[in-house]
């Protein structure tokens, strides 16, 4: 069993609860979850600019797991643009199986 999460200051939402290809009904789209604190990871380093060592400290986690956070994301956000998936934000921070 593995250590448990420590809490992370998310301040940012997304505008929307889930981005889908056009066209596509959603019933016949494969889905990827994205976390809230991935959402804020992306939003404080790509949106922001900041550097990762700031962006964890505002996120009050190691550099080492904004990282992580943000290379998770980006396969994530990637996956769904190359392969027509929908992305679906969540609104806590557990992790979701994707479909």
């Amino acid at each position: 069993m593995g250590r448990p999460k420590i809490p992370r200051r998310i301040c940012g939402r997304p505008a929307d609860a889930c981005f889908k290809p056009n066209g596509i009904p959603m019933t016949e789209l494969p889905r990827v979850y994205l976390a809230a604190d991935e959402f804020e990871a992306l939003r404080l380093v790509d949106f922001q600019g900041m550097q990762q060592q700031q962006a964890a400290q505002e996120m009050g986690v190691s550099r080492q797991t904004l990282a992580n956070l943000v290379k998770s994301a980006r396969y994530k956000m990637t996956d769904c643009l190359i392969h027509g998936k929908a992305l679906m934000m969540t609104a806590d921070n557990q992790e979701q199986l994707q479909q």
